[in-house]
């Protein structure tokens, strides 16, 4: 679970790593840090290495300029209050977990499946997904608790 600061809101490494857990290139790869830097160095002009990004996103730094921040935003396709705005950052959260759903291939088939079926069909598609979710999840549960009881 990503962690949070102290007013309830998401760190800054945490919503750099989410990007680059999320947002890859068109093979499904992730960027690299100099890959990245060197596209936030190009578009700012300033200075902006792989060691300074590897800092934030270890939170070893955590106070960039304003343009710094803007030139990730802009390298990710997000917009820059990702970083400011703690309701911006969350919403686009949210948005950022469906991109990462619709990467997982099983996801994909299921929703290109979908497609065409009237609302109705629709909303039972997504009853049969609950039920299975609360099965899959309480299957899980029993087999922590069995793994639980059988170490010594």
């Amino acid at each position: 679970m990503p962690e949070t600061d102290k007013d309830g809101t998401q760190s800054l490494a945490d919503k750099i790593e989410r990007l680059f857990h999320v947002v890859r290139r068109p093979d499904r790869t992730p960027h690299s840090n100099e890959e990245v830097a060197r596209a936030c160095r190009e578009s700012t002009g300033e200075s902006f290495s792989a060691t300074y990004l590897w800092q934030l996103r270890t939170g070893r730094r955590d106070n960039p300029t304003k343009r710094h921040l803007e030139a990730l935003a802009g390298f990710f396709q997000v917009p820059p209050a990702y970083f400011f705005d703690g309701e911006e950052a969350a919403a686009i959260g949210r948005e950022l977990e469906v991109l990462g759903a619709l990467r997982d291939v099983g996801v994909q088939r299921v929703a290109l499946r979908a497609v065409g079926l009237s609302p109705e069909g629709l909303d039972t598609v997504g009853e049969l997904i609950d039920v299975i979710a609360r099965h899959e999840a309480v299957r899980s549960r029993e087999q922590r608790h069995e793994e639980r009881d059988a170490t010594p």
